[in-house]
């Protein structure tokens, strides 16, 4: 049988989504702990893969396995055998037609920054930090030229492995609740570093560095070169990922 499970985690303590050699990820702990539960090997297949010190509110993921053990062994049981970083939300059977990643038919992030002179202890790890205030108006502005289908070369990283820098974004904003700022985008896909380099160039235009309409010129350019450097990983949320209601997942809905 196929389940497809939520995930939730704090990426701080981990070396990315995606297994390696030391064992220091999170796709590496929650395959030894569905170990636990199946008794034997477990493979996952995600959404999609988040770089070091990048967080998600809900991962997707599945798996095939012979063990017959009711939903809740996959939620329960597993989250026993996890750090606190991790937590299983939900547990779903699904069709072995369904894909953890090629059926996804859109994926949303969240970037928070935080902004004020000093860095802040209790926002370590979870925001990203600017010294000083930021115009969110021209921020916002400068935005909706990324709306739609584009080349995202410009935001784009060297070690990117996607076929095509072509991506369609469908859903951009930002807003503001005193020191902390918040940027939610929603694309059928992105490329490696993509958000954390349009929060790079939103960050020059917020600073006065750049008008908005600088953005449009980035991004028609497609030279990773011109733009501004990559932000930190630390205020990067994987918020959702969208998939065809029938298959039936009860996924977690994220406030707007």
């Amino acid at each position: 049988m196929r389940i497809a499970l939520g995930i939730e985690y704090d990426g701080s303590p981990y070396n990315g989504w995606q297994s390696q050699p030391d064992g220091r990820t999170v796709q590496d702990v929650l395959q030894a702990a569905l170990k636990h539960i199946s008794g034997g090997g477990i493979s996952i297949i995600a959404a999609g893969r988040t770089d070091t010190g990048v967080h998600a509110l809900e991962q997707v993921v599945h798996f095939d396995t012979q063990a017959n053990r009711p939903l809740t062994a996959w939620v329960r049981g597993t989250n026993a055998f996890l750090p606190a970083s991790v937590v299983v939300l939900w547990a779903h059977e699904v069709d072995d037609e369904f894909h953890a990643r090629f059926s996804a038919q859109a994926r949303s992030y969240r970037y928070h920054l935080y902004c004020r002179s000093m860095r802040s202890a209790l926002l370590y790890g979870k925001a990203g930090w600017y010294h000083q205030d930021l115009d969110v108006e021209k921020m916002q502005e400068a935005t909706q030229y990324l709306l739609g289908k584009h080349d995202f070369s410009a935001f784009r990283a060297s070690e990117c492995q996607a076929k095509s820098p072509v991506k369609t974004l469908t859903h951009i904003s930002m807003q503001q609740q005193g020191e902390l700022i918040s940027l939610d985008l929603t694309g059928n896909a992105f490329l490696h570093h993509m958000v954390r380099n349009i929060m790079g160039c939103l960050v020059y235009v917020g600073n006065g560095k750049h008008e908005p309409k600088w953005l449009e010129q980035i991004l028609n350019g497609r030279d990773r070169s011109k733009a501004a450097p990559t932000f930190a990983p630390d205020g990067l949320y994987l918020r959702h990922i969208g998939y065809d209601p029938k298959w039936g997942l009860p996924q977690i809905k994220q406030s707007e």
